[in-house]
């Protein structure tokens, strides 16, 4: 648990809207004898979940094997199409959340099919592997082999090879945004935008970084956020020599990144780091959206009906269709 302002903590500054899940939720607790335990329930269906089926008929889902990077196992990737679309498409490879550790490309799948209904754009989204069996750079080469397949089959699958988005949610934010990096310095697929929800970007952050006396009391703890960062770099974080393509803000520079938009609550783990990269993006002169939402801890439009989620989805999307089809 993070140091807090007080013996109150932080439950008084949460947005009304978000605060009664926070009854419900469990503390993670993440550790090597909890990972397992955690995994497991989080593959158990929620009894209430609804069918994302129903709620967007008009999308068509295939389950792919694509060839991984160099000589990597083969990655799942689940291939989400308008059905009503005028091709070439614009397409967006999306990264699920989970901490590094945590969760699998199917947790998305409403909020893959609505990207593609609201916005008209084909979705791939990336099942990389997991850490720690997986160290760093094995995901972001997962996420690589998916934006590259994208590309390369780009005819074959209806894309515009000059409409190709990356972005994801929490570490599927970190993993965006240093597939964005990996992408720029390799030179080989053009990415012309980012969308990062309330992105990991930082090891230092919790570990050698203290965090902000109201941030990350709910949710995603700094004991968490250690624990994702050493299990995907294979030993304690906040060291001089992580690489920009494990934690983008190690990125020396980011000149030539693509328009960025960026999401973040004001009380989640991730605000300072987030506010920070997005600064570092507009004295460079890279496009960039900022939203900060008060109230908002991480992961808080898991509640759908609340105000401040239905004003992230507003902006998320609106920033994407903005880019495919302004």
């Amino acid at each position: 648990m993070t140091t807090l302002d007080g013996p109150a903590g932080t439950r008084h500054l949460v947005d009304p809207d978000v605060a009664p899940v926070l009854d419900v939720f469990p503390p993670l607790c993440l550790g090597p004898e909890t990972l397992s335990k955690v995994r497991e329930a989080q593959a158990v269906p929620l009894p209430d979940a609804p069918d994302p089926q129903a709620l967007y008929p008009e999308v068509t889902t295939t389950e792919r094997w694509i060839p991984g990077f160099q000589h990597d196992p083969d990655v799942r990737v689940l291939h989400y199409e308008p059905q009503r679309r005028t091709a070439p498409t614009a397409a967006l490879v999306w990264i699920h959340g989970g901490g590094y550790v945590l969760g699998t490309a199917d947790i998305d799948e409403i909020l893959c099919r609505r990207i593609a209904t609201e916005t008209g754009a084909t979705v791939v989204s990336v099942d990389y592997r997991l850490a720690p069996e997986t160290k760093e750079p094995g995901l972001v080469h997962d996420c690589y082999a998916a934006l590259r397949w994208v590309h390369d089959t780009a005819g074959d699958l209806g894309v515009d090879r000059d409409r190709i988005a990356v972005g994801g949610a929490s570490a599927g934010g970190g993993l965006a945004a240093t597939l964005a990096i990996l992408a720029r310095d390799r030179g080989e697929v053009p990415v012309s935008f980012q969308l990062l929800i309330y992105p990991m970007l930082d090891d230092r952050t919790g570990s050698t970084v203290p965090a902000h006396p109201y941030a990350g009391e709910f949710i995603w703890t700094p004991a968490d956020n250690r624990f994702g960062w050493a299990s995907l770099l294979g030993r304690e974080p906040g060291g001089d020599d992580v690489s920009p393509y494990a934690a983008a803000a190690r990125v020396e520079s980011v000149t030539g990144l693509p328009p960025t938009f960026i999401s973040v609550g004001a009380l989640d783990l991730f605000a300072e780091e987030d506010i920070a990269y997005a600064t570092r993006l507009i004295r460079a002169g890279i496009p960039t959206e900022l939203h900060v939402y008060p109230g908002a801890y991480h992961a808080y439009d898991m509640v759908p009906d609340a105000r401040v989620t239905q004003a992230h989805f507003r902006d998320c999307i609106g920033a994407l269709d903005r880019h495919f089809n302004g």
